[in-house]
């Protein structure tokens, strides 16, 4: 059984139709400017996920202008870095360190990663993955995330004490939150999907 097809719908461009035995309905997903993607659930034909994709044409392209706006608002502000893992690895860690000294807050180990979906993680043992990208952002919002990791080193969700204690750091770090937000083009995902 064929588990992926690519069509073609005007004024939006190709269309990634893929099955995935955790789709219970349509999912609709703009990856980045070049992939859309509509999971397609078990049982389900590619004749109705195509169908389903182009009721959405609309929703598409207007997603799409804004992806695109967005990406050139950013454009100027990225800093110019080489995104390979270990030229991005050494200014990473480089400043993961600085600012773990600085604010008391140790890890356990590094890991950078080329994620599509988030800037960075710590997990339950300390060690933080970071975002290849974060090299590309201006200075203070690869700070922001890298504390963000740090401070989950002490509290692992993002409850009021997390907030708190960010906030100790970063006085302005919802501002900062906000703003990051602007630059989730860099990961190639747009955030959330077609309801």
């Amino acid at each position: 059984m064929k588990t992926k097809k690519v069509v073609e719908i005007g004024g939006v461009g190709e269309v990634l139709l893929e099955r995935s035995r955790r789709a219970k309905h349509f999912n609709l997903t703009i990856k980045s400017m070049n992939v859309i993607r509509v999971a397609v659930p078990p049982g389900v034909s590619f004749t109705d996920a195509e169908l389903f994709a182009r009721s959405k044409k609309d929703w598409l392209r207007k997603h799409l202008e804004k992806i695109e706006v967005m990406a050139r608002e950013i454009e100027d502000a990225v800093t110019v870095y080489p995104t390979d893992r270990k030229a991005a690895r050494q200014v990473l860690v480089c400043r993961l360190n600085q600012l773990s000294e600085q604010l008391g807050l140790p890890y356990s180990k590094v890991f950078v990663k080329c994620q599509k979906t988030r800037w960075g993680s710590c997990s339950m043992a300390n060690n933080i993955n970071l975002n290849v990208n974060l090299v590309r952002l201006p200075q203070e919002l690869m700070d922001y995330a890298i504390i963000h990791e740090l401070v989950h080193t002490k509290i692992k969700n993002h409850g009021p004490r997390f907030w708190e204690l960010l906030t100790h750091f970063l006085p302005n770090a919802a501002e900062l939150d906000r703003e990051l937000d602007r630059y989730w083009v860099l990961l190639g995902d747009f955030p959330g999907t077609e309801p």
